[in-house]
Parts: structure tokens; C-alpha cells; sequence
């Protein structure tokens, strides 16, 4: 009797253990599928944002150049 008990107690560790290892497993690509898909729409963010801000970078380098011209005209001397 004890033999069968013996038996099924690591029959029983067996199977959790390798229910335990299947399920991290498909636990772990789960993980890495969701990190993955996280990662490109913050890459894709990164970049949307990364465009906009060089955009607003040119806007205001041209209207500096803009008040540059505007506020030291030409002045000419005057003739006596």
C-alpha cells in the first residue's frame, strides 16, 4: 500500500512540474509578444514626436531669420 502511494505522490509532483514548466513557458511568449507590441507603438510615438518637434525646429529657425531682417533695415546716412 505504501509502494502505491509513493507512486501517485510522484506521479503527481511530475505532472504539476511539467504543467508548472508548460506554463511558464507559454506564460514567458506571451510576455515577450506584449513587450514586443508595447515597444514598436513607443518606437512609433518616438517617431511622430521626433517629426514634430524637428518641424516646430524649422518654423522657428525661419521666423528668427524673419525678425532678424526685420528689425536691423538697411539705414542710410544722411546727406548734408
Amino acid at each position: 500500500m505504501g509502494f502505491m502511494l509513493r507512486v501517485r505522490l510522484a506521479s503527481f509532483f511530475a505532472g504539476a512540474a511539467a504543467a508548472a514548466a508548460g506554463g511558464g513557458y507559454f506564460l514567458y511568449k506571451d510576455y515577450k509578444l506584449a513587450h514586443d507590441s508595447t515597444a514598436l507603438k513607443v518606437k512609433g510615438l518616438y517617431d511622430h514626436v521626433d517629426a514634430h518637434y524637428k518641424a516646430l525646429d524649422k518654423r522657428l529657425a525661419a521666423l528668427e531669420a524673419q525678425k532678424c531682417a526685420e528689425s536691423s533695415p538697411v539705414v542710410d546716412a544722411p546727406s548734408d
